[in-house]
């Protein structure tokens, strides 16, 4: 047993190790395909993701990724497919910012309504793929889809024909600022006890602390509820986990509503810190994304932080590419190999690893 545990860690090591060796490969050769040096590329990105402002940057890129990708991860642990949190977090900004901006009311709570607003929508929309998934048996993936471009063409004329405060002069279309009460401030305050040094940017995201807390929230939920162990039931063996006593129906509509909540909150930290409203300039992509940061880390709270600041990192660090005449979309090309080979892998691990149980519990028989 020794001798397996000690391949196993052994293992779980090598992983990581040739997914990142085969990604620096890979985008290498891109690098080189362009006739310039991989390592003028990699020390650029370096010396400029590692400035504190770049590292700022990095951990609000991360946060609205890490937000989502729990979402994301609610629904595999479910044995499920939320493909919709895209168009999820962008109705869920849309309502917060828009109905947020009818009211004032104390800080805390104005921030809370706005929370609750966008979990609202986020969890509404996702209902209608969980309603398809128990009711009519659409597959969720494909329905998520669909909802997907829904919710972009129906966020687009919401905004363009009832929800923008059309000002002369100007072609952005933006919903009404949120008030102060509503706006969540940054970290600076705290970061300059520690001698940081404010930067042209701005600080961190105060929704920095609301990703941290999910993250610790979906880690004893799923490991140290009930309610975890049947939604791991539920994806393991639906049929096992309904003869068991598990509501397996229950349980996808709940993975689903609840993904679809907190992928609304995802949409936040961008307008809830920085710009304040709803408009043209919203991020796209948050919830494509967020499904490779869910797929890298494994769908472990550690794992997904470790993934999303990952992605973050090279996401800002890319853009001093350019200096050096490289195209910046070179860290698509770091992502997909990134994820690739993570995922095959931790493949060829969860496959060598149950080769060595078979074998193992043949010795246990024979003898």
């Amino acid at each position: 047993m020794k001798r397996i545990s000690a391949t196993t860690i052994s293992l779980k090591v090598a992983a990581p190790l040739a997914a990142a060796l085969f990604s620096i490969v890979v985008s290498s050769l891109a690098v080189i395909a362009t006739k310039k040096s991989p390592r003028q590329a990699f020390l650029t990105m370096w010396e400029y993701g590692t400035q504190a402002g770049s590292l700022m940057e990095v951990i609000n890129t991360a946060t609205p990724y890490y937000i989502a990708a729990i979402a994301i991860a609610v629904t595999f642990r479910a044995g499920l497919f939320n493909i919709g949190v895209e168009g999820q977090l962008r109705l869920g900004a849309l309502f917060s910012c828009y109905l947020g901006a009818m009211f004032v009311l104390p800080p805390v709570l104005h921030v809370l309504a706005v929370f609750i607003v966008a979990m609202t929508f986020g969890g509404l929309w996702a209902s209608i793929a969980a309603y398809l998934k128990v009711k009519r048996g659409v597959n969720e993936v494909i329905s998520t889809i669909m909802l997907n471009s829904l919710a972009g063409g129906l966020s687009a004329y919401l905004l363009s024909k009832r929800f923008a405060l059309v000002e002369e002069g100007s072609n952005n279309l933006a919903t009404k600022q949120l008030p102060a009460s509503a706006q969540i401030p940054d970290l600076m305050p705290l970061l300059r006890r520690f001698g940081v040094e404010d930067q042209p940017g701005g600080g961190v995201y105060g929704m920095f602390f609301v990703a941290v807390a999910l993250g610790f929230i979906f880690w004893f939920v799923i490991n140290r509820t009930r309610f975890g162990f049947e939604l791991r039931a539920t994806g393991l063996n639906p049929i096992a986990a309904r003869f068991s006593g598990v509501n397996s129906k229950k349980m996808t509509v709940c993975a689903l509503v609840i993904s679809g909540a907190i992928a609304g909150l995802s949409g936040l930290p961008e307008v809830l810190g920085q710009t304040h409203s709803y408009n043209l300039g919203f991020r796209a992509g948050i919830g494509f994304t967020a499904i490779a940061v869910a797929l890298l880390g494994r769908n472990s709270a550690g794992g997904m932080a470790v993934s999303a600041l990952l992605f973050g990192f090279l996401e800002v660090s890319s853009r001093a590419l350019e200096l050096i005449d490289i195209a910046p979309e070179t860290y698509v090309i770091m992502q997909g190999s990134i994820l690739l080979s993570s995922v095959i892998a931790y493949e060829v691990v969860r496959r060598f690893e149950l080769t060595l149980q078979s074998k193992e519990l043949a010795k246990v028989v024979a003898a």
